[in-house]
């Protein structure tokens, strides 16, 4: 029986960390420049990391998928 390799599943799982830490500390972004599209920095980096989950998580799923 093929057990799945546990430490590069492990490794790929650290990639799902990334948007935790980067919306962990709101004093960093909680400002209202730059704007973009008429919406202050606050609101915009964070739809942004909206976006860069799924893509993180789509790489995480996809590259653990047959392990």
């Amino acid at each position: 029986m093929n057990k799945p390799k546990r430490k590069s599943r492990g490794l790929w799982n650290w990639l799902l960390i990334v948007p935790a830490v980067g919306l962990a500390f709101p004093a960093v972004y909680s400002r209202a420049t730059p704007g973009l599209f008429g919406f202050p920095f606050f609101y915009w980096y964070q739809i942004a990391w909206i976006l860069l989950s799924a893509v993180f998580t789509a790489i995480v799923y996809f590259a653990t998928e047959g392990k």
